[in-house]
């Protein structure tokens, strides 16, 4: 009789723990424009807008977006290591409305977008495409156009976000933004008709650093660029293998009163921009090694280069 109470209260307590488990933990959820967010998000009952899927699915699990349609109806903000992908034929749009498109909070989360579009809905008060706050992220594959402010901005020590294979065009402020001790990476990807493009802001103390390798950059005032805000921060950017035209000031390091500022460039053609480079201040330096190639219509420079090897 023991024994079967037992067993009763065991199997209760199984029940309950399993009452209390998400309702939604799974490893992979599905988006469809026909979908609803009522639905469990599995393949066979799809949800419709990335905050159900994002709130079913587990950390580190995975999204994908079905067909071709917008997917959000405000700022998406990612809480979870996860990755979305839209699957290939299709166009995942993910649209800026009041605020960001996507916001990645802090906590070293890793993220990943593949094959998305991202965009602004005007009107809306959208304002930069992506921002991540000390998470790493993977931006692959896809678009980021005509936001009012950033397409893609990260900060914060930890932070991280790496831009391939992938086109940023027509944003209202630095198609790639770089700042408080982050790291950025561009590779084989295109900043086309941005007010700016590829910048490092070093607003906190130690270094803050990009790499761009294998890019076109197209347009703007500010090619690549890095700039420090006071003493004690250092603001690094690295060029390599890429294409730079049309802009006002192709390649840019500045001090703005104190700190240190240090643009590398090799390999690189650089053509029909109005300065070639630009460096001021006593911290700022622009080193041009390896064989850049200076081209077309380039009207000046402004100051003098360090280990200029190739003009």
């Amino acid at each position: 009789m023991r024994a079967s109470k037992s067993l009763q209260v065991l199997a209760v307590s199984f029940v309950a723990s399993l009452l209390a488990l998400p309702a939604h933990a799974i490893f992979r959820a599905y988006l469809a424009s026909d979908g609803s967010d009522a639905n469990p998000c599995t393949l066979v009952a799809p949800c419709r807008l990335l905050p159900a899927a994002l709130a079913a699915v587990d950390n580190g699990g995975e999204i994908w977006m079905l067909d071709s349609a917008n997917y959000n109806t405000a700022s998406v903000s990612i809480a979870k290591s996860v990755s979305i992908l839209s699957v290939p034929g299709s166009v995942g749009s993910i649209l800026a409305i009041g605020g960001p498109a996507i916001y990645v909070t802090s906590g070293l989360l890793k993220v990943s977008l593949r094959n998305v579009v991202i965009g602004n809905l005007a009107g809306a008060g959208g304002t930069d495409g992506i921002a991540v706050s000390g998470s790493r992220l993977i931006l692959e594959d896809s678009v980021v156009q005509n936001v009012p402010q950033r397409g893609v901005y990260v900060t914060g020590v930890g932070g991280k976000v790496h831009v391939v294979n992938s086109t940023i065009r027509n944003t209202g402020n630095y198609a790639f933004q770089i700042e408080g001790g982050a790291v950025g990476v561009a590779s084989g990807s295109q900043f086309i008709n941005n007010t700016s493009n590829v910048i490092v802001l070093g607003t906190v103390a130690g270094v803050t650093t990009a790499t761009v390798t294998n890019c076109v950059i197209s347009g703007g005032d500010i090619g690549v660029g890095a700039i420090p805000s006071a003493g004690g921060m250092i603001a690094t950017l690295a060029m390599t293998g890429s294409t730079v035209e049309g802009t006002l000031r192709a390649v840019y390091a500045e001090t703005l009163g104190a700190g240190f500022a240090t643009v590398t460039v090799g390999r690189n053609a650089i053509f029909d921009n109005s300065y070639i480079w630009w460096k001021l201040g006593v911290g700022a330096t622009v080193v041009s090694h390896l064989d850049n190639h200076y081209a077309g219509a380039n009207s000046t420079a402004s100051g003098t280069l360090t280990n200029q090897t190739s003009f």
